[in-house]
């Protein structure tokens, strides 16, 4: 039995195609009901049950598992970076996965849990997923602060021979059409081209960052449930690690891109800043991989050319239903 955390959610349920794409069905879906589009994610997908995620825990402190477990993909959060609750966050994003952890630990079973680049705040030690560099950031918001406070346990913990966690940066691609505000920046503005004929961007407030040349690491989501697999197949690799193309692009380049696979002349206007996110705002992003290099995982990125095209003409620009892994 595979059991996938946040199986309903965008790169749960994406890992999940990946999964039946290499032929596995028992897989136990963990989330919560979601009335509006969440659950379509998996309308495609084969899988064994489904169980809300307080259940799921319960049975762990429990140890009341269905069956013996392969793994445990533990990528459900609140994904929120504008959630002010820190208790619902530590206890969500922290809490729910110590217990996780040391029940696999225990058991002696594959445990992969999603941190994020979120956890690096300004930006200014770098990017390095070094554990030594990890212990030392400083996240400019909760959503951030309650995933490095897991990180910082892992470690302190002595747990990175034992576990392996993915620093997610910027994942965009299908199945995200549920995250509403929390959505990639590519489906935002591939909607502001459909429905306006162009694309809003915020203007820098930062000299040497021109308007819309503020930077990311964007990486497809299918790129993402690749490495996911890779690290299920080789159990021996884990710690902490980076999991970015390592290349970062501008807002500028991403949506030159989304009109190009549109076949349509770019039109961006660059607009203010909200006052209550600028001093939050992360100028760079761009993932250090060579960790995950090192350690074997040798597949080549999307270019970001590359997957907003697939992105846009295999599944944004096909009927509803068509849209899904």
């Amino acid at each position: 039995m595979f059991i996938v955390t946040g199986g309903a959610g965008f790169i749960g349920s994406a890992f999940v195609w990946k999964l039946n794409m290499e032929g596995i069905q028992k897989i136990l879906i963990v989330d919560e009901p979601d009335p509006e589009e969440k659950w379509k994610n998996l309308t495609n997908r084969q899988f064994e049950n489904s169980v809300h995620k307080d259940k799921f825990l319960k049975d762990v402190m429990e140890d009341r598992m269905p069956s013996p477990v392969s793994a445990v993909i533990h990528l459900g959060a609140c994904t929120s970076t504008t959630e002010r609750n820190e208790e619902y966050l530590m206890r969500n994003n922290y809490e729910y996965s110590r217990v996780l952890a040391e029940w696999a630990v225990k058991k002696g079973v594959r445990f992969i849990y999603a941190s994020s680049a979120a956890t690096y705040g300004d930006g200014s030690l770098g990017f390095s997923d070094d554990d030594s560099t990890t212990l030392q950031l400083k996240p400019l918001n909760l959503y951030g602060f309650s995933k490095h406070q897991f990180d910082v346990w892992v470690i302190r913990n002595q747990l990175t021979e034992k576990v392996a966690g993915i620093k997610f940066f910027n994942v965009y691609g299908p199945n995200e059409y549920h995250k509403g505000e929390m959505a990639s920046v590519v489906f935002k503005a591939y909607r502001q081209v459909k429905e306006r004929g162009r694309v809003d961007l915020f203007k820098s407030y930062r000299p040497e960052y021109g308007h819309g040349e503020q930077k990311r690491d964007f990486i497809y989501v299918k790129d993402c449930v690749e490495a996911l697999w890779w690290f299920l197949q080789n159990p021996q690799v884990n710690g902490i690690f980076n999991l970015g193309t390592g290349k970062a692009q501008s807002y500028n380049d991403l949506t030159n891109a989304i009109f190009t696979a549109l076949r349509l002349p770019p039109r961006m206007e660059y607009i203010e800043m909200p006052e209550g996110i600028r001093g939050q705002y992360q100028y760079f992003t761009e993932a250090k991989i060579e960790k995950l290099r090192r350690a074997g995982y040798a597949q080549p990125f999307h270019s970001l050319k590359e997957g907003i095209a697939d992105y846009v003409l295999h599944y944004l620009e096909k009927s509803r239903e068509e849209q899904y892994l």
